[in-house]
């Protein structure tokens, strides 16, 4: 595998017309238990050997906020989610307010990526705006005049504030609610005898990468311990947090969803 630098000044994977490229690699997948799923079914359909360690975990939050913004849905415009997360959780906290799917209808619905997009259909739901590219950034160009208008934005406790900060710019009232949270995994378990194993690390948010990180040694550079293994990272946003914690990054996915990752490991 040879790597080179991409027009973005990032370590990436030369693309090699090879098939087969992942037979045997060993994967490590630091999703949260229970979303890890479908990411390792996929890997496993291509050859490789996903080991799951997941490094963070997904939990509900009884915010007094959320509970006021679905009491109060009526006064929305716009409800918009980032993730396929926002969407359980806000949809579970809903229903136990008493309220279903018909409460959203005279609102737009918005969503960041095709996952959270098919997430909101399979409760019945009609998406009325997804950007191309999927990051908050593009929704941001995508909305149009919100001037005036009032948004509902569920999201977990560490997420970013530029979806929110850039919303407001243009002239509308944002509610920034927390429906989840990002807990990290603990315990380092056999972490340090596993990755000598390892061919390939994915990250698939930058809390994965926050919290792989803090499981490894202090006393040595991240880049040190994981040794040979490359580091593939779902999105743009992910592998700039990879950089920050002194992780290098290999693969970026072009589509920022674990399909789009799966892709991007196959030129490996």
């Amino acid at each position: 595998m040879r790597a080179f630098q991409n027009l973005k000044g990032q370590d990436s994977l030369m693309k090699q017309d090879t098939t087969n490229g992942l037979l045997g690699q060993r994967i490590l997948v630091t999703r949260a238990s229970g979303q890890n799923k479908k990411f390792s079914q996929e890997l496993r359909a291509i050859g490789a050997v996903p080991i799951e360690f997941p490094t963070i975990q997904i939990l509900p939050t009884n915010s007094p906020e959320l509970g006021m913004a679905i009491t109060n849905l009526s006064t929305y415009h716009w409800l918009i989610f980032t993730s396929v997360n926002g969407v359980t959780h806000f949809w579970q906290r809903l229903l136990t307010s008493g309220k279903n799917g018909a409460d959203l209808s005279p609102l737009r619905l918005a969503a960041i990526g095709a996952t959270t997009a098919k997430a909101l259909q399979n409760y019945g739901l009609t998406v009325a705006l997804m950007p191309d590219e999927y990051v908050a950034e593009s929704l941001l160009e995508t909305m149009g005049e919100v001037a005036g208008q009032r948004i509902l934005l569920p999201v977990g406790d560490l997420a970013r504030s530029t979806l929110a900060e850039g919303l407001q710019a243009k002239g509308a009232t944002v509610d920034q609610v927390v429906a989840y949270q990002t807990k990290p995994v603990t315990d380092p378990a056999n972490l340090l005898m596993l990755l000598p194993t390892i061919d390939i690390l994915t990250f698939t948010s930058s809390s994965t990468v926050r919290n792989f990180v803090q499981l490894l040694p202090q006393a040595r550079p991240p880049a040190a311990t994981i040794g040979q293994a490359i580091v593939a990272c779902i999105g743009p946003i992910t592998a700039q947090t990879a950089h920050e914690v002194g992780l290098p990054v290999h693969v970026v996915a072009e589509n920022y969803t674990i399909a789009g990752l799966v892709e991007a490991l196959q030129f490996l």
